[in-house]
């Protein structure tokens, strides 16, 4: 799939001092967090649709977020939402679904039933396969997430046509390709592991992944990254 190749100037994130912005003023805004893997679902989605120029992007800084944020727009107070048609939604998987169905692009989820059906399989298993991965990072990680990259590598098999889990890149990379980019920083700089040694086809997986241009903007800064894991699992 050939993504628009727009680049973009990455706004600065606002904090408890920003000023409110004009709520529902027909502008549609996709409210994010740049260390957010949740959040880049769907920053990917509006990216690879070509919408840069539709829908906004407003990155929060969690750390210190606008009290406006929680009180005017998103009452749970979490990245991402959207705000669009005069009403806000939120839930990452629920927006690059939403995204992808409601805006103009190329859709990013195909039509054929067998490729949908183990579409829709991928992107619920996505929560049981980051939740499993997290808890290891205080024992042995390289053990225990073995047969977690093991079912990607599987998976990565079912269809021949292409690189990504359905052959093109769609909403099923979209959901596990925010993690796994953070997960091989993790790995590769933490624990000295290549999460892709003997697993060719999720070698590919990352590597035709990092080509895709509505992603390739979305990346988050290694070394940011890498801080913020430290105080959070290694301190």
């Amino acid at each position: 799939m050939a993504t628009p190749s727009v680049l973009e100037v990455r706004p600065p994130a606002l904090t408890s001092i920003s000023e409110p912005l004009p709520f529902f003023d027909g502008t549609t805004r996709l409210y994010i967090c740049y260390l957010c893997p949740f959040a880049q679902r769907a920053w990917i989605t509006r990216n690879c649709k070509g919408l840069q120029d539709k829908i906004e992007l407003v990155p929060i800084d969690l750390k210190n977020r606008p009290a406006w944020y929680k009180e005017k727009v998103y009452p749970t107070n979490k990245v991402p939402s959207l705000e669009h048609n005069s009403k806000v939604l939120g839930e990452s998987l629920d927006l690059m679904r939403y995204i992808d169905a409601n805006f103009e692009g190329a859709p990013l989820f195909p039509t054929d039933p067998a490729k949908r059906e183990f579409g829709e399989q991928l992107i619920s298993h996505v929560d049981t396969f980051t939740s499993g991965i997290y808890p290891t990072f205080k024992g042995d990680p390289i053990q225990q997430t073995s047969a977690a990259f093991d079912y990607l590598e599987n998976a990565l098999g079912k269809f021949d046509d292409g690189p990504f889990f359905l052959g093109q890149f769609s909403l099923a990379d979209i959901a596990y390709v925010s993690f796994l980019g953070r997960f091989q920083i993790v790995f590769s700089e933490i624990f000295k592991h290549d999460i892709t040694a003997g697993r060719p086809k999720l070698a590919t997986w990352i590597q035709e992944g990092n080509r895709i241009d509505g992603y390739k903007q979305t990346k988050v800064d290694r070394e940011e990254y890498l801080e913020a894991f430290k105080k959070k699992f290694l301190a």
